[in-house]
């Protein structure tokens, strides 16, 4: 699969859809919810605003961004899978007081009005676009003049350092391992090779400040096997 294929990303995401949820927990022993929950509390959404959740999968982080802008508030989830946003739909019917709804979209291009979000998050999915500079672009042009927004990944490592060597260790020694055993083998590989051309986060600050953003900051976690560009537009 070639990284940056819209079409492959959406049909790699649609295959995997009935077990990312229980895979992400097994893989990260569950942190990810903890990361994501990091990421919410950072930007400090308040009841009240409208946020935008793109690359939004089965709806984990859009629904945490709906308990917080109770009454009063939106969360829409994008995605362009619609297997994912199936799941997402099922969890939302199970919390219907939570002000979220999702729809299937292109987060290069997601036709929401221009400067009407509050803030904005994207969890693991800059790295999946054909295009991350028109990505960030796209972020701009919805957020309102001073909206925050975090962009959560995986880093892309310097070759040879000991971090990268973790990460390699950890991308085939367990995680395409694991993956295999459900049948996924080929999807969790994909992985590795999505990181080849992912900009490092240097280079995703300076793509944010051309996209207009005013404040940019790429913040390191887990170690450095994780980033979270934090914007403000």
């Amino acid at each position: 699969m070639k990284p940056g294929d819209a079409a492959a990303v959406e049909q790699l995401f649609d295959a995997v859809a009935p077990r990312y949820d229980r895979l992400n927990d097994v893989l990260s022993l569950g942190l990810h919810r903890q990361w994501k929950r990091q990421v919410v509390r950072s930007l400090k959404p308040v009841a009240g605003e409208h946020w935008l959740d793109l690359c939004c999968g089965t709806g984990d982080l859009a629904l945490e961004l709906a308990r917080c802008v109770r009454p009063g508030g939106m969360v829409i989830g994008v995605d362009a899978a619609a297997a994912p946003l199936q799941g997402a739909e099922a969890r939302q019917r199970r919390q219907p007081w939570l002000p979220v709804r999702f729809q299937q979209g292109d987060a290069l291009a997601t036709g929401l009005p221009s400067a009407t979000a509050d803030g904005l998050v994207m969890a693991y999915g800059l790295r999946n676009l054909a295009d991350p500079a028109l990505g960030l672009k796209e972020m701009r042009r919805v957020l309102k003049p001073g909206g925050r927004a975090a962009v959560l990944d995986f880093n892309r490592l310097l070759p040879g350092t000991a971090a990268a060597q973790f990460q390699r260790f950890y991308l085939r020694g367990l995680v395409v391992p694991i993956a295999a055993s459900v049948g996924l083998r080929a999807e969790y590989a994909y992985l590795e090779k999505s990181l080849q051309r992912f900009p490092m986060g240097d280079e995703q600050e300076a793509l944010a400040r051309q996209a207009g953003f005013s404040e940019v900051q790429h913040q390191p976690m887990v170690g450095g096997q994780m980033g979270c560009l934090m914007l403000r537009a």
